[in-house]
């Protein structure tokens, strides 16, 4: 018996979930940006609108076109380990001088601008971002009798989960009031932007 298009999606949305609530830097910056509450719609909607045009692609069977293309493959890599590695200096420059929680006023001319261009780079220059979703759920995807009903779940998931991490990110704001707890939080970015660079390095 052919699954439904409602059973499909099921499948798409737990997928989905399993590929982008582990810690990786979309999700660092996510929950930095909520805490902070600083242009949180606009990077959730960057985030989870990126996943779905990656995942439409990957159904539409982009896949094997992207991975034929290694030198393009190897561009991203490198390019994107530079950013991590970048990102990480960064964060880990701010773990040593760490500042309690700012009032979301850092709107100075040019903000928003660059906190959505950061969180473009986060995204689209890490190669594993394209593999999870062009590749393996466009992949796994045309293994269900709907492809196109997995899709929607795996893009429902990625739609909930940067909103829950964007907008319930808020509500840990007391906690970082304190300096300290910023100072925790930079450093594990730190740490998982540094880990990520050199895991695209090395080709893992």
């Amino acid at each position: 018996m052919n699954a439904s298009a409602p059973a499909d999606a099921l499948v798409g949305l737990v997928t989905g979930l399993g590929l982008i609530v582990a810690i990786g830097a979309q999700n660092a910056f996510v929950l930095r940006q909520g805490l902070r509450r600083e242009h949180v719609l606009g990077v959730v909607l960057m985030c989870a609108l990126a996943d779905a045009a990656l995942v439409t692609a990957g159904v539409a069977g982009l896949g094997p076109v992207l991975t034929a293309h290694e030198t393009v493959m190897a561009v991203v890599r490198y390019g994107g380990a530079a950013f991590l590695g970048w990102f990480a200096f960064s964060a880990a420059r701010r773990a040593l001088r760490p500042a309690a929680l700012q009032p979301a006023a850092d709107d100075a001319p040019g903000g928003r601008t660059r906190v959505l261009l950061t969180c473009a780079a986060l995204t689209f220059l890490n190669p594993h971002v394209y593999l999870d979703t062009v590749v393996l759920l466009g992949s796994v995807a045309h293994q269900q009798d709907r492809p196109w009903a997995f899709a929607a779940g795996a893009v429902t998931a990625s739609f909930g989960w940067f909103t829950t991490l964007g907008f319930g990110a808020g509500r840990l704001a007391p906690l970082f009031a304190r300096p300290r707890a910023w100072q925790v939080l930079d450093a594990l970015v730190a740490l998982v932007m540094a880990a990520l660079a050199v895991s695209l390095v090395v080709g893992t």
